[in-house]
């Protein structure tokens, strides 16, 4: 079988390469975005876009992601947490057991 498009990359001294700009348009690639590799038995290698995990929480996802981008863009408004803002979050949740694993109420969700 014909490849349909053939491109090279050059690893680094640190084992990295870029991503060429074809291939991102043609993977639809972003930043952060996850490579899947399929090392075939004939040894050549299938790349393509990494689906996300069915267990992700894309809510968790958007949120982490947006600290992510304060903190690069505004390390200068990051700042320790203080023992009087950890005393009162340690108050508000008090004595509660959690089960992280317990299904949701319905009225919850």
């Amino acid at each position: 079988m014909k490849p349909v498009l053939e491109i090279e990359s050059t690893l680094t001294d640190r084992y990295q390469t870029t991503v060429p700009e074809t291939i991102r348009r043609a993977l639809s690639l972003s930043k952060r975005d996850k490579l899947h590799y399929k090392i075939m038995a004939d040894g050549s290698v299938v790349l393509s876009r990494a689906q996300a995990m069915q267990h992700e929480d894309q809510a968790l996802h958007g949120f982490l992601t947006l600290l992510e981008n304060n903190i690069k863009h505004r390390p200068d408004e990051l700042c320790p947490l203080t023992a009087a803002q950890r005393d009162i979050a340690r108050a508000l949740v008090g004595d509660a057991a959690v089960d992280l694993d317990a299904p949701l109420d319905p009225a919850d969700e």
